[in-house]
């Protein structure tokens, strides 16, 4: 099983991206760069600490889970039918 850094290059101040990833709580929180990618689990560890899933959802470093977005008619846009 693999571990998720608690700890993030974000959180400790040395994230060296020009621009800076975004910070957890900006709306564009997303769009940080991945620092750990675990395809076969389905997650990918952004730079900000965010735990973002294949589904859209996320994990913020604070423990909040914020649900996965759905296209607009709801089905999982994108999704495989």
């Amino acid at each position: 099983m693999a571990t998720v850094p608690t700890t993030t290059a974000r959180a400790a101040g040395t994230c060296r991206h020009t621009p800076p990833c975004p910070d957890a709580t900006s709306p564009d929180r997303d769009t940080a760069r991945s620092t750990a990618r675990h395809a076969e689990q389905g997650w990918s560890l952004l730079c900000n600490g965010i735990l973002l899933f294949e589904d859209t959802g996320e994990l913020l470093p604070d423990g909040q889970i914020v649900e996965p977005r759905r296209g607009p008619t709801g089905d999982g846009a994108g999704a495989e039918r």
